[in-house]
């Protein structure tokens, strides 16, 4: 641990003069720490708001740590009160728990002596907050939510479009990276130019499609129209480029067909590349939403991100619930991150080695 701590507050004014900071040392911490609050503060934000009530998800200012009002049981009332610090006009101050709010006016009692109704304005009033994870934000929709048949259905969608994402994006940069024939580079271009077309101006025609073929409230509707990616294809191609020719000829030599160069010699190598595009799948079809919102009418065949949006009514937004399965849908991926992250550096540093 020592080692660790001497490696983070190490300076190099130290270096150069033997003690003090140097101005590239403030200017390192400010970018490092500015970078981490940018990166990571977003996702702490969502994992603690995730725990709050909606009555906290309302409060303004906001406040990052999941706070309530205390509230205590009081004798002759049946529900709990909530406690407030109370200041009188001289001065003296008094723990008391809200009976109910009139307008402007509170009506309290001493928790202790609960027969005498205190009337105080709203004004003098502060409410006693303590730190409350509301984990019913959790477990609820367990319950009163088809979550599990919604997760099936997105991790069945997402690990058959990422495997044939690969198989077919593999397919075609083997064959632009190492055969050689006359249009190679406008195929390439004209890949790359699908790039620039959004999706909102292929949806009518990719849903004629879609609906001819029977694919229509299938979850095989959702995942053939993604599996071909142009940057899947760039990506590999430009990876696949750095594995010598001399292999391949090699291969030949021992008469190896073409499916066994592709399958034996050209994924292995490249392993890296595919890694990175196995994450980036990953996390596209996880968090797709619009395409399964217009192929899957059936609540049954919902994905994850389609099923939370049925916590969205047309008057009322249950965002307590949508935070806490947000949280949750987050898992999967990071987990694929954590174990795939290592292959990053190495596939996508690697595009621009020949």
């Amino acid at each position: 641990m020592s080692a660790i701590a001497q490696f983070l507050f190490r300076r190099r004014g130290a270096d150069l003069r033997g003690r003090g900071w140097h101005w590239t040392d403030i200017v390192t911490w400010v970018w490092l720490v500015g970078g981490l609050l940018i990166m990571f503060g977003p996702a702490v934000w969502l994992v603690f708001s995730s725990f709050k009530t909606p009555a906290a998800l309302a409060e303004f200012p906001p406040t990052i740590l999941p706070y309530v009002t205390q509230q205590i049981r009081v004798e002759g009332y049946d529900k709990p009160l909530a406690l407030y610090d109370v200041e009188f006009g001289d001065g003296t101050t008094a723990r008391l728990a809200e009976v109910r709010r009139l307008g402007l006016v509170s009506q309290l009692v001493d928790p202790l002596d609960p027969g005498e109704i205190i009337k105080v304005d709203i004004s003098k009033r502060k409410p006693v907050r303590v730190v409350n994870f509301a984990t019913e934000n959790y477990t609820q929709p367990f319950v009163h939510f088809d979550f599990l048949l919604y997760l099936r259905n997105s991790v069945f969608v997402t690990l058959m479009a990422t495997l044939i994402t690969l198989v077919v994006n593999s397919m075609a940069a083997f064959v632009l990276s190492k055969y050689q024939f006359k249009g190679r580079t406008a195929v390439m271009a004209i890949i790359l130019a699908t790039l620039m077309v959004p999706l909102s101006v292929i949806m009518v025609p990719l849903y004629s499609i879609v609906a001819a073929l029977g694919l229509f409230n299938n979850l095989w509707g959702v995942i053939l129209p993604t599996v071909a990616t142009p940057t899947g294809v760039f990506l590999l191609r430009q990876y696949m480029l750095t594995i010598p020719d001399e292999l391949i000829d090699a291969a030949r030599m021992d008469k190896a067909s073409e499916w066994q160069i592709y399958w034996r010699i050209i994924l292995p190598l490249s392993a890296p590349a595919l890694a990175v595009l196995a994450i980036f799948s990953v996390v596209w079809r996880w968090n797709d939403f619009l395409w399964p919102l217009i192929v899957l009418s059936r609540k049954e065949l919902y994905t994850l991100q389609v099923g939370l949006n049925t916590y969205s009514g047309e008057l009322n937004v249950q965002w307590h619930f949508i935070l806490a399965m947000t949280v949750v849908t987050m898992i999967p991926v990071v987990l694929v991150f954590i174990f795939l992250q290592r292959f990053i550096t190495t596939g996508i540093a690697g595009q621009g080695i020949k």
